[in-house]
């Protein structure tokens, strides 16, 4: 597998190198940085079993896939960042999740919450935010799962869900 690893190291060097917006690969500690989130991944480069390089439908971008000895999958796509599968193990099924999100929309979907909570204080929570909470739980979870720490996250993540249950009793 060194060989897989060795060429996917080059086309992930070339693609951070151009998309250093979205995305900074530390090659001597085999970390991505995450730009929007600020958060670190350490890649296990001995674990590698592929990669593809695709070319997004809408954006007509190119990104890197790179699939793990355990199944894991990690994309770098701009302008997301690292992109991973969603884990719903704690949430249980959702309806249309998209196949693969980044720590850039639980930031978004963490606004909306927020917005519902605190822009309109006066006004109970509607069910979507409760459902947002849940979209941000499975991409946390698929965040930790593939080696993100998101500890603060779920931290910021609880004191919402605190809000909603005070609120709706």
């Amino acid at each position: 597998m060194e060989s897989v690893a060795e060429g996917t190291k080059v086309k992930v060097r070339e693609w951070a190198d151009r998309h250093k917006h979205a995305v900074l690969y530390d090659e001597p500690e085999s970390t991505f940085l995450d730009v929007a989130s600020g958060k670190r991944i350490k890649i296990a480069w001995r674990d590698l079993t592929a990669w593809e390089e695709k070319i997004d439908r809408e954006t007509q971008e190119a990104y890197v896939v790179l699939l793990f000895e355990n199944g894991t999958q990690l994309a770098l796509v701009d302008p997301g960042g690292v992109a991973f599968a969603l884990s719903t193990e704690n949430t249980g099924p959702l309806q249309n999740l998209p196949p693969v999100v980044c720590l850039r929309d639980f930031f978004t979907l963490k606004n909306r919450v927020d917005h519902y909570l605190y822009d309109h204080a006066d006004e109970p929570p509607p069910r979507e935010c409760l459902d947002l909470v849940m979209i941000c739980i499975a991409t946390l979870d698929g965040a930790r799962k593939v080696g993100f720490d998101v500890g603060d996250l779920e931290g910021e993540l609880e004191k919402s869900l605190d809000e909603i249950e005070r609120r709706k009793s």
